[in-house]
């Protein structure tokens, strides 16, 4: 009889205690894991003077970046990097900016972007990731 009024408790000392044991090891993991896989282009971001937020929230605006936005993605061939470089469009003026794999890449973009408004009114940022 005693023994059944003590399990319970056994049981859930035992789950506490394997508990304790996950947690210090998941946040022994998350810092060896933190500390390998720093982005790579963090400190190119930090330099650049326009940002997403400088964007304006116009309709004009908002669709030519959308519409560079879906030419770029659409290239299938393009690597991921050139698929993710920033459209900042700020009255009519689109800034493209962040890395891509090769130069042919970056002459992409910008024809994509080129093709959308004129190509004075594209201002190019792209870096080429070595």
């Amino acid at each position: 009889m005693i023994s059944k009024r003590f399990t319970p408790a056994a049981l859930a000392a035992t789950a506490f205690l394997c508990f304790l044991g996950t947690l210090d090891s998941q946040h022994s993991f998350a810092q060896s894991t933190s500390a390998q896989t720093a982005p790579d282009n963090s400190k190119q971001n930090k330099s650049h003077s326009k940002t997403a937020d400088d964007q304006t929230n116009s309709r004009t605006d908002v669709d030519t970046a959308a519409q560079i936005r879906k030419s770029i993605m659409a290239d299938k061939d393009l690597s991921t990097y050139a698929h993710n470089v920033k459209i900042i469009v700020r009255n009519g003026t689109v800034t493209l900016k962040g890395p891509v794999k090769s130069e042919d890449e970056k002459q992409k973009v910008i024809s994509y972007a080129s093709s959308i408004v004129s190509a004075d009114k594209v201002t190019d940022k792209i870096t080429v990731k070595q």
